[in-house]
């Protein structure tokens, strides 16, 4: 799609879950493998690049491989607090990423996630 879009790969960022960061964590980078994830495998197989920001969202991990399909693909339970103001934080801090400022991104997720 971004191809036929004409839209560059560097203008991208894919946001995906991190089995690999505590729930509730996140982080951006540019660039990199895939650490087994799909969707990020196939956004590099159809770009054939690896040139694009990535949001690391943390879902933590369950412990036992067996549970990490599970873990992934299911709802999150009802008790995880921390996700209604993780996500209000992203969407306030997005464009500010949209603009290229990773960190100040950060910094204010950071900030609003420690007011919630």
């Amino acid at each position: 799609a971004a191809g036929f879009h004409k839209i560059a790969p560097t203008a991208i960022t894919a946001w995906h879950d991190e089995l690999d960061l505590a729930p509730g964590k996140i982080r951006v980078k540019r660039g990199g493998g895939t650490a087994g994830h799909n969707g990020l495998r196939d956004m590099q197989r159809a770009m054939a690049t690896a040139d694009f920001a990535r949001v690391r969202l943390g879902i933590g991990h369950p412990g036992d491989k067996a549970r990490v399909t599970g873990h992934v693909l299911g709802n999150f339970a009802k008790d995880e607090t921390w996700l209604t103001p993780l996500l209000d934080s992203l969407a306030d801090a997005a464009p500010l990423l949209a603009e290229g400022r990773e960190a100040d991104f950060m910094t204010r997720v950071a900030l609003l996630t420690q007011e919630a």
